[in-house]
């Protein structure tokens, strides 16, 4: 068994994977479209907009799509898990651009350099690295 999340979009789906795959999570290994295997579409609008997709990297996998019908985000967060302080700096600030920082990353005090944001997509990181001294 394998826990992966699956993140919803209203029209932004594409725009947010290549986003996340410029600041280095990983790529889009499988996309299907809205309108492109003969499944009838529940909003013409939506033709074209990204019916499915598979996204993955070193220890990432997530999935994503466009829905007429999709809920903005909220009650959950991807956590992402690193060993390194300046990769986790790095990927930090690249997933804040455009968004909201809600815990600036620092050190805890139960030890880990964390950090918490909303992205521009309204997708919230929640980024925890364990290595100590600074990076």
């Amino acid at each position: 068994m394998q826990l992966a999340n699956y993140l919803f979009f209203t029209t932004q789906c594409e725009e947010a994977l290549a986003f996340y795959a410029r600041c280095g999570l990983g790529q889009v290994t499988t996309l299907m479209r809205h309108g492109d295997l003969a499944i009838p579409l529940a909003d013409e609008t939506m033709r074209g907009k990204v019916m499915h997709a598979r996204f993955e990297g070193p220890g990432v996998l997530f999935f994503a799509s466009d829905n007429h019908d999709a809920e903005p985000m909220r009650g959950s967060a991807h956590m992402l898990i690193l060993a390194d302080r300046g990769i986790t700096a790095r990927l930090f600030a690249r997933l804040a651009e455009g968004g909201r920082i809600t815990t600036p990353l620092a050190t805890q005090p139960w030890g880990s350099y964390y950090g918490k944001l909303t992205d521009r997509f309204g997708v919230q990181w929640m980024l925890d690295c364990t290595e100590g001294g600074p990076g």
